[in-house]
């Protein structure tokens, strides 16, 4: 409880807060191959949800408390490091950083104002102290592991199949005898290792430092990887008695990624005919090109090339003056660059790329993001009374998409890949292509000002208002108001709780706050805007054809979630077991949607983004530290939480725009391209399954289906066919922690899991089709359907599964060694494993899909699959 916790622009105690704020430290991050800093909260925050597939070049999915809107790509957390609003998650390396604090409650978020409805998430990173000098250095070096895989048949088995149901191969696809496991002809041993060395010092007036971070990581999907060095400098200076600090902060993140694409092998892998070898006699690949997307895996790989590097550079600098006792001005100014570049090339025996005798594709584009925060701080404490003032002024220009992107096609040879697009030979215009983005500027700027009172360190209170403009809405409504109060009482401070020792400390605590979400939006959201819609010739020449793109709304703006939040934090038995439980309700209001229909007798096109629907998320969630045992030479702490949310769609119409329902999924598969497989409706969460109900097998083996007057058909149904067949949402997210400590030795281990979800195996469904078996490999799980069901693999309720899972995340043993050289301060070795194993029911390759977005809980022959890893570490401190 007398923990420091980092809030907006500054920092008070755990015992002050008023808000719920979760705090974890270095010392209780997860362990393992970690490639970004959100893995180090997976299961350690309550109502947090971040999931990650094993692929190297993929960020973690991470949602707090539960979605809160209707665009992909806008769930995110805000981020905030080492005092940068907006600053990239890739410039941090997981070894550097001291802390994170995480908001969740709107009156804790609600100083960020339009950027804050989903959270905000504080990075504290390393620091030196004054007079010391300090050399650390930390490695790992790790081995990963396919966890798991689809049982689908050996060549063997296949013709067996076929010969009992009287089948045989269609003549097309030859049977060379073989017995090819496709999975593990693109899968391999993956291989990480991590190297961390960090320099510091201070002397009475300054403190500096250096760092440098190698991480590099095969994946388990042949040519997969990801190589990353991170370089991070600072100093910080003290002038005129302390009356001014200086610091300066300069961050260099630079990524290399090999990918491969990914919905193509992850499909064939599974479907390609295991009866034919990787290369024909004449080393040829084993294809058949007029199949369309039947692609031989390993060509897929070996054919096509997948770049994809990054660059991140931050430069941040802080001035604080101290220009009255109690006085304080702050002035940050930083600036972020961001580049990506991907580089793509199929060559001219990929049949991605079918007779075009190599294509190539080459973009690179440049995001900027300039901040300026000026603030002034007033600390005054009279007596029992404590009052801190916050008033300060915000400016930001994001400029987007500076760059561009090419394609070409028609090479001599392969030799050169991408690297010379002028040397392809384009026979028509539509070869040569330009990628679609536009380069945009948006503009925010922010007023906002925070008070806290205090009386007698038990009375608590704070407010604070934010008020934001944004270039990227409507001219009518730019500026929003954010709002937030809280409270707290200090039970354990009152007299009459000075007969119950066993309390340590108990403190009440009731807040409201506002805050916004604009994540996703360019310059151009609300305007008439004008694009390409098409090239005709014209008196010999090509003409580019502008029309209008986009309807104009000057009424657009950003959503507003409020968020009341009621929550208890104990400390009992002389700070023994610690927790916190909150309860909260969240409601989303002017939901932005980007497809409501409109009249084309008012407007240019027959749809609008327009804010207009309604989402709530309320829960309750429980923290729970406890010393089990605390002796001299022998520990044992346990940390537990749980988390539940319930998520509803609340409203999707107002007068002016109407519609019923949003159809989402459109995963496809034979004969349903149209067909969608979830829904968004009011009074049901996000991730509703919408699907036919499955009725089991007719006397024939043929599976039926429910139809919506109640009769039953041995056929495909009709899509008004669907019932609301259940949701993605967890019931119950939780994380469990134990360390032991004994002597020098130190052991953890760390359970995670889900109960409730659903999740939809469109991967089992897609592969069990029996009378495909002539054309491509099946799963063992068809051996025990009819070769006579022609409908077994529709999408249906039937292959809706529970999603639920706990999950052995981690444990890992380490060993400090005492050493006599006055060099070494500290020596630690470690060894660790991650996902050791899952106890779940569900039958895909792993129960953890991604339930962000619009279309969560979905397992569509998409997933790049989890691994296990075993490393070893070691931690030297000089």
């Amino acid at each position: 409880m007398g923990e420091v916790v980092v809030t907006g622009y500054g920092s008070s105690s755990k015992k002050t807060i008023t808000g719920s704020v979760s705090s974890i430290t270095a010392a209780n991050f997860n362990v393992g191959a970690i490639a970004s800093p959100g893995q180090l909260l997976q299961g350690k925050v309550p109502g947090l949800n971040i999931s990650r597939s094993g692929d190297p070049n993929s960020e973690p999915s991470v949602i707090l408390r539960g979605p809160s809107t209707l665009r992909s790509g806008a769930q995110e957390p805000f981020y905030v490091i080492d005092g940068v609003p907006g600053a990239s998650i890739s410039l941090v390396a997981p070894a550097d950083i001291e802390s994170i604090d995480v908001l969740r409650d709107a009156s804790s978020t609600a100083i960020y104002g339009s950027r804050a409805a989903n959270g905000v998430i504080m990075i504290t990173t390393k620091k030196s102290k004054s007079g010391e000098s300090r050399l650390e250095y930390s490695t790992y070096a790790a081995v990963e592991n396919v966890s798991n895989k689809i049982n689908m048949l050996s060549g063997d088995q296949l013709r067996q199949y076929l010969k009992d149901n009287g089948q045989s191969l269609t003549a097309a696809n030859n049977d060379a005898g073989a017995n090819t496991n496709w999975q593990d002809e693109v899968q391999r041993t993956g291989y990480s290792q991590n190297h961390n060395l960090s320099y510091g010092g201070g002397s009475t007036n300054s403190t500096y430092g250096v760092s440098l971070n190698y991480f590099n990581n095969k994946g388990i999907i042949k040519t997969t990887s990801l190589d990353r060095m991170i370089i991070k400098a600072y100093i910080n200076s003290r002038f005129f008695n302390d009356r001014l600090k200086l610091s300066l902060n300069v961050t260099n993140s630079n990524s290399n990624g090999n990918d491969v694409f990914q919905s193509e092998l992850f499909g064939n892998m599974l479907t390609y005919l295991p009866t034919v070898n990787v290369f024909r006699p004449d080393g040829s690949y084993t294809e058949d090109p007029t199949r369309g997307g039947y692609l031989n895996p390993v060509s897929i790989i070996n054919n096509n090339t997948y770049e994809k590097k990054r660059n991140d550079l931050l430069l941040s600098g802080i001035a604080e003056v101290n220009i009255l006792k109690d006085l304080k001005y702050t002035l940050s100014i930083s600036s972020q660059k961001n580049e990506f570049k991907e580089n793509i090339y199929m060559n001219n025996l990929s049949n991605l790329a079918l007779g075009l005798n190599g294509k190539a594709q080459r973009s690179v584009y440049e995001n900027t993001q300039n901040v300026i925060e000026s603030y002034f701080n007033y600390d005054k404490y009279i007596g029992n009374h404590t009052l801190k003032l916050l008033a300060g002024y915000s400016w930001q220009e994001n400029r987007g998409n500076d760059g561009f992107g090419a394609s070409t096609r028609n090479f001599y040879n392969d030799a050169l890949s991408f690297n010379n697009l002028y040397l392809g030979n384009p026979k028509v215009l539509a070869d040569v292509s330009f990628l679609d983005k536009s380069i945009s500027t948006l503009r925010l700027i922010s007023f906002y000002g925070r008070v806290n009172y205090s009386y007698d360190n038990k009375y608590l209170f704070q407010a604070s208002l934010r008020k934001d403009g944004s270039s990227a809405f409507g001219a009518n409504q730019r500026w929003g108001y954010f709002p937030s109060f809280s409270a707290g009482w200090r039970i354990s401070q009152e007299d009459f709780m000075k007969n119950l020792p066993a309390i340590s400390e108990l403190k009440l605590r009731a807040g409201y706050g506002v805050s916004g979400n604009s994540a996703g939006f360019d310059a151009f959201t609300s305007i008439l805007r004008y694009g390409s819609v098409g090239k005709y010739y014209s008196n010999g020449d090509v003409v580019n054809a502008i029309g209008v793109v986009q309807n104009p709304n000057e009424d657009l703006k950003w959503e507003s979630t409020s968020t009341t939040n009621i929550g208890l934090d104990f400390s009992l038995f002389n700070s023994r077991i610690n927790g916190t439980i909150d309860y909260y309700i969240k409601n989303t209001s002017d939901l932005i949607w980007d497809q409501y229909p409109v009249s084309t007798t008012v407007y240019f096109l027959p749809t609008i983004t327009a804010n207009v629907g309604k989402i709530q998320n309320k829960g309750i969630e429980l923290t729970l530290d406890a010393s089990v045992v605390k002796k001299s030479d022998f520990s044992w702490n346990v940390a537990l939480n749980l988390a539940h949310n319930d998520n509803k769609v609340v409203s999707l119409s107002n007068d002016k725009f109407k519609v019923n329902s949003i159809q989402t999924a459109f995963l496809g598969g034979k004969g349903q391209s149209g067909n969608w497989s979830q829904i968004v409706q009011e009074g049901y969460p996000l991730g509703t399954f919408n699907l036919w109900h499955y009725m089991g097998k007719n006397e024939n083996g043929v599976s039926t289906y429910q139809k919506a007057d109640g009769t039953v058909v041995a056929s495909q149904p009709l899509t008004s066919d669907y019932t609301i067949a259940g949701n993605a949402q967890p019931d119950l997210i939780y994380g469990l922690n134990n360390t032991f400590r004994y002597k020098n030795f130190d052991f953890n281990f760390f359970v995670r899991g889900t109960v409730g979800n659903k999740i939809l195996n469109m991967t089992l469904a897609a592969l069990n089709s029996p009378a495909d078996a002539k054309n491509q490999n099946i799963p063992a799980f068809t051996l025990g359907e009819s070769f006579k069901d022609i409908n077994a693999y529709l999408t249906s309720d039937r292959y809706l599964e529970n999603g639920s899972y706990l999950r052995l995340d981690n444990a890992t043993l380490g060993y400090s060694v005492k050493t006599n050289a006055n060099s070494i301060k500290k020596l630690r070795f470690y060894v660790s494993a991650t996902n050791l194993f899952v106890i779940t029911g569900y039958r895909g390759i792993d129960p953890e899909i991604n339930i962000g977005g619009l279309t969560p809980g979905i397992d569509n022959r998409n997933f790049y699959p989890k691994t296990r890893s075993f490393l070893i570490g070691a931690n030297i401190l000089f």
